[in-house]
């Protein structure tokens, strides 16, 4: 798990851009499954065929980012978003290139409240002397992401983009453990899920799942002062009962919570004040899809320093194999 984990989150791959956490991803699963294909928006589907009903799995393999937008005289990068990044955690952040390329984030220095800051106001320092240097090394819509290194932490591991290789690592260890796939599934690897929840969109159209649980992180509320949350690190996977995007289906959320149940495993209930899933685009596709979500725990989400439970991913992926394992009953 850590090195799989180490080797995903350390993998580029903004929105739009998941062709090499594709590869790495695609390489992992090969030989577990019936079939590997990538349709038009770029999602990896991995088809496990079973009897059952058809059970889509979905994990967004794509992570935030900031875009090139302009190159001043001096060499420094002015840039926009790409997903839901803050500035308080983007500040002096270290962020690379799909180059290898790698440079600082700051900001303007005469704004004196930093409370006024936005990325209008921020820029990247690659070390260039002027815009000509700039230009031989990066390009307008060129895209950085954060750049941090794994670390463990305890029973915990910290890095960024654990939102949401951490999911996609449960769903790959899902994959390797089945044994007797009772069920017709298939693995969805999306993209663009930060900008937009635009790969589960597309791939749910043509799949036409019975039935879907999606794979994401989701906040806690263990740190000092932080939010009222019921999530914690380390208490086992989130079952999620609603999030910005969905009121998860009746059934799907008995499913998961009956089978925990059932094992005697550690699982928490998950309402996410703000934000979504892969699951809310899934759930309206054709005629709707019943759905769910399994959560990964993570502190300091959308930032370079995110922290998930090693345990809590354990347990996510011995839940996944359960539900799969079991004829689903619609």
């Amino acid at each position: 798990m850590k090195e799989l984990l180490k080797k995903l989150v350390t993998t580029y791959g903004p929105s739009g851009n998941e062709d090499k956490i594709r590869t790495v991803i695609a390489d992992e699963i090969r030989d577990y499954v019936d079939k590997i294909t990538v349709d038009v928006m770029g999602n990896l589907i991995a088809h496990k065929k079973g009897n059952g009903p058809r059970i889509m799995l979905a994990a967004h393999m794509d992570q935030i980012g900031l875009m090139v937008t302009y190159i001043d005289e001096n060499g420094f990068l002015r840039f926009s978003s790409v997903g839901g990044v803050s500035v308080v955690n983007t500040i002096h952040s270290k962020v690379i290139f799909k180059n290898g390329l790698v440079g600082v984030v700051s900001y303007e220095n005469e704004i004196s409240d930093i409370k006024k800051v936005n990325l209008n106001k921020m820029y990247i320092d690659i070390g260039a002397s002027n815009r000509e240097e700039a230009e031989s090394m990066v390009a307008i819509g060129d895209m950085a992401v954060y750049y941090t290194p794994f670390a463990e932490a305890g029973n915990n591991f910290t890095c960024g983009a654990m939102d949401n290789r951490s999911g996609c690592a449960v769903l790959i260890e899902t994959i390797k453990h089945l044994k007797n796939c009772a069920n017709d599934a298939y693995f969805v690897f999306t993209v663009q899920e930060e900008v937009g929840l635009r790969g589960a969109r597309t791939s749910a159209f043509a799949i036409e799942p019975d039935i879907a649980i999606a794979v994401d992180v989701t906040g806690t509320g263990d740190t000092p002062k932080s939010m009222p949350m019921a999530v914690k690190l380390g208490s086992g996977p989130a079952i999620k009962v609603k999030d910005g995007s969905v009121i998860v289906h009746p059934k799907v959320k008995t499913l998961m919570v009956d089978t925990a149940k059932g094992m005697n495993m550690p699982y928490q209930m998950e309402i996410l004040e703000y934000g979504g899933t892969d699951s809310g685009a899934i759930s309206l596709s054709r005629e709707g899809v019943p759905s769910g979500v399994l959560s990964i725990p993570c502190r300091y989400v959308h930032s370079a320093s995110e922290m998930v439970s090693k345990s809590d991913m354990e347990n996510g992926i011995k839940l996944l194999t359960a539900i799969l394992e079991k004829q689903i009953e619609l």
